[in-house]
């Protein structure tokens, strides 16, 4: 018998070696797959990229995890007690595996297996656990996995502070809603920070690791409600609150406002998406989207909803005079027409207009029911609205409205100021445009709106649509013979011009009015836009060195060095010419516009910023009577300062005198120039102050004429004007800064001769060495021509309308003036 329990004790033995044995194989086996968990030291996860406006504002996020990372330090003790209440009370106590876990886990795992069930069933998985298994492991519910994570678990508590493994969970763990990390399920879930959410707020987030879509806020909202109730009970049994102040929160709805991850600001769309793209290009995609960049744009908010609105109203008002097209839709009304309507989509940036449809004709006016507003979660609301679509209050549609609408139709309304319920019609405008805005000393682009809807179209058109600029072109010509021995003062003939072109055909350049005027001051020409004079300048100073300026200008890359092309036939973007506006504006330095001034990485280290000038003296550690630092702007000068007043003052000369006078409204200094394109396709109108260069387009997006009264004065200066006026409004008038050595005379505006006393003049500015015209020494004439072309002028005089017109071969019918050229 001894022998026999001896014999069965040595079995057993055995058999108990044979498991250890297997054990430590089976361990070994596990251990040598395990992952290298000291990465966690290096832990980078994939972090919001945040984009601000120059004043603070959020105006959009770009992640494909969306995550804030929050240290440990700053999550506040309210968030992390749900946390532990919910998936780990003992979390500051144990080793890294909760035993009491483990042993419900085995119970839930067995009670399966009696049902037949082999699937595991909750793995009871301390915090640590977790960290491990959302780091280092799969998802697979395997009893190798397991272990792998208990194993991991025991050899992170051993590497890391409680608190480094707590701050590695609540940056890590899926929240839904697109959310990572606590920090960023508290914006998109409540819109608030972490410090601002409330018990029942953060007991809700604590809720979801379980299982966002099993508590999601609007598909299971019940759910949602109990699962937030158990976590509160649990801080509540832990003593982390009271239990009054639990029941209090217990008693509160979810109040879940779901936040949108595009652009913050409505009016900013187009700014945005360019923000975007420029990120793209300088970080690529994967720091974009997870690298948690710090992004601080030039965007000035108010500034951006001014350019907005004056560009919608440009196109609005063109758009009106073309009369009512056609409704959004049209629906059968049914008995429930909200559920209908509602499936139509309104432009989600243009706030002001509503969709409405037709539900009674009267004489002159409908009774119109109003789209329901979505309820949150995507639902549609049962509140109905109506209104009367008023006739009288239609100004732009010359028909009654029952002649325009029928019943169904979903139109476009927007409520009438000063009278409840009555609302007028509203049309989205074919007509498109762009409107850019920046600092003339820096480049900063303060505003830019690409089109009248982002939502409608994402082409950006300010910098994406190539258009011809027109005479908008005409100051770069103007500035590269300023630049190279003329003054404002010299005098070009006025008169037809034939250029061959390299195929054998004859061009011959046009002026707006179809006429001619003789002799003109540089000044006069660019006043009043004269095509022939600008060919004739560009003929005489030599395209190619056109060709250099607008290279330099940054108007083209590359231009053509054709005639046509003095006269804006190129096509380059609303930006570049603002910039290239700005570049005379700000003394000829030159202009790289620039959407963000600075970028900095997720440790808070600038890795960009635009503003590259030279500041020496500006690091000091405190002021010992030093003077102030002086910055050296090392930006390229491509244009003599001197010019660049010229310039200007001719381009005032626009709005005082010539095609822009609509800008006189304004009462300050104001330089610009308008363009109008071959058959009226294009509309442009780029003006500036000292502290502001704004570019105005507006045209079709597939070219067709406007309209022979649509030029930039009539269409694209009203709209400059609007914007300026409320950019600019309570701030004091600024004059252009004369740089010093230039000196002034006062001169005939037709000549370019000094003026007499008594005399119709313009104050001139001249650099050292130049000034008014002799009587007697106009460019490139002996005085018998001059003569003639006195006569000339006493003929325009005597009998009205343009100069004598040329014959069938382009010769003058007075045969002392020659087929003219610069002169």
């Amino acid at each position: 018998m001894l022998r026999l329990i001896g014999w069965l004790f040595g079995f057993g033995m055995f058999l108990a070696l044979v498991a250890v044995a297997g054990g430590v194989i089976y361990l070994t086996s596990v251990s040598s797959q395990l992952p290298d968990y000291t990465v966690l030291k290096d832990y980078q996860p994939p972090v919001t990229t945040r984009v601000h406006a120059a004043d603070g504002t959020l105006l959009a996020e770009f992640a494909r995890e969306r995550r804030l990372f929050q240290p440990i330090e700053t999550v506040p003790p309210l968030v992390i007690e749900a946390f532990l209440s919910a998936e780990d009370k003992d979390f500051y106590s144990h080793g890294g595996i909760a035993i009491d876990g483990i042993f419900r886990a085995l119970r839930d795992n067995a009670l399966a297996r009696l049902d037949g069930n082999n699937a595991i069933q909750g793995g009871g998985s301390s915090i640590t656990q977790q960290v491990a298994k959302n780091f280092l492991l799969t998802a697979d519910q395997t009893w190798d996995r397991k272990l792998q994570e208990a194993l991991l678990a025991i050899r992170i508590e051993s590497t890391f502070s409680k608190d480094r493994i707590l701050e590695l969970y609540l940056n890590e763990i899926f929240l839904g809603l697109n959310s990572y990390g606590v920090a960023a399920a508290a914006l998109n879930y409540f819109d608030k920070a972490l410090y601002q959410l409330t018990l029942s707020e953060a007991a809700y987030i604590a809720a979801l690791p379980k299982g966002p879509n099993n508590y999601h806020p609007f598909r299971r909202p019940q759910a949602a409600i109990e699962r937030r109730n158990w976590v509160i009970d649990r801080m509540v049994e832990n003593g982390y609150v009271s239990a009054k102040d639990g029941a209090a929160s217990k008693d509160e709805p979810l109040n879940v406002i779901p936040r949108s991850g595009g652009s913050q600001l409505y009016s900013a769309e187009y700014f945005t998406e360019e923000v975007r793209r420029e990120l793209a290009k300088l970080y690529g995609e994967d720091q974009l989207y997870g690298g948690g960049l710090s992004v601080r744009t030039t965007l000035e908010p108010k500034l951006q909803g001014y350019a907005r609105q004056a560009l919608m109203d440009g196109l609005i008002a063109y758009d009106h005079g073309k009369g009512f097209r056609e409704p959004v839709a049209s629906i059968e009304l049914g008995s429930d027409w909200g559920i209908d309507v509602n499936k139509v989509s309104p432009l989600s940036d243009v706030p002001e207009w509503q969709l409405a449809v037709v539900l009674e004709l009267g004489q002159n006016e409908a009774r119109i029911g109003l789209r329901p507003d979505g309820a949150a979660g995507g639902g549609v609301s049962d509140e109905r609205l109506e209104g009367t679509l008023s006739g009288p209050e239609i100004k732009w549609v010359s028909k009654p409205v029952q002649d325009i609408l029928k019943v169904g139709d979903v139109v476009y309304v927007s409520p009438v100021a000063g009278k409840t319920g009555i609302y007028t019609l509203e049309q989205v405008p074919e007509i498109e445009g762009a409107l850019v805005a920046m600092d003339p000393r820096t480049g900063r682009v303060l505003a830019m709106v690409g089109g009248f809807s982002y939502s409608l179209s994402e082409f950006n058109r300010a910098t994406q649509a190539l258009r011809q600029p027109g005479s908008s072109f005409k100051p770069i010509v103007y500035a590269a013979a300023l630049d190279n021995g003329y003054t404002p003062a010299s005098v070009v003939l006025d008169a037809p011009v034939e250029i061959r072109n390299s195929d054998g055909s004859i061009w011959r350049p046009e002026n707006y009015a179809q006429e001619f005027y003789g002799p003109q001051t540089l000044r006069r020409g660019i006043e009043r836009s004269r095509n022939v004079m600008t060919v004739r300048l560009a003929r005489d100073i030599g395209m190619p060195l056109v060709a250099e300026y607008a290279r330099l200008f940054g108007v083209y890359d590359t231009m053509q060095p054709v005639l046509a092309m003095a006269l804006g036939a190129g096509e380059t973007t609303d930006m570049r010419m603002t910039a290239a506006y700005a570049t005379i504006a700000n003394g000829g330095r030159k202009i790289v516009p620039t959407l963000i001034d600075r970028v900095q990485d997720r440790y808070g280290v600038t890795v960009y910023k635009h503003d590259q000038r030279l500041c020496q003296g500006c690091k000091a550690d405190g002021w010992q009577g030093q003077g102030e630092p002086l910055i050296v702007d090392n930006r390229e000068q491509v244009l003599d300062p001197m010019t660049a007043y010229q310039i200007t003052s001719m381009m005032e000369g626009v709005v005082q005198r010539g095609t822009g006078t609509a800008a006189k409204v304004l009462n300050r200094p104001v330089a610009g120039k308008t363009g109008t394109t071959n058959d009226y396709k294009d509309a442009w109108f780029v003006g500036f102050t000292p502290e502001l260069a704004v570019g105005v387009y507006v045209g079709y997006d597939q070219p067709r004429s406007m309209g022979r009264s649509v030029t930039g004065g009539s269409f694209a200066v009203p709209i400059f004007t609007e914007f300026v006026g409320k950019a600019l409004e309570g701030k004091p008038a600024t004059q252009f800064k004369v740089p010093a050595g230039m000196s002034t005379a006062w001169i005939n505006p037709n000549s370019g001769v000094k003026a007499f006393d008594g005399e119709a003049a313009i104050e001139e500015a001249f650099k050292p060495g130049t000034g008014p015209n002799l009587m007697t020494s106009v460019i490139g004439l002996d005085v018998n021509t001059f003569d003639a072309i006195q006569r000339q002028q006493q003929m325009q005089q005597q009998y009205g309308g343009g100069i004598t017109q040329p014959s069938g071969n382009g010769q003058y019918l007075d045969p002392n003036l020659g087929r003219g050229g610069l002169f």
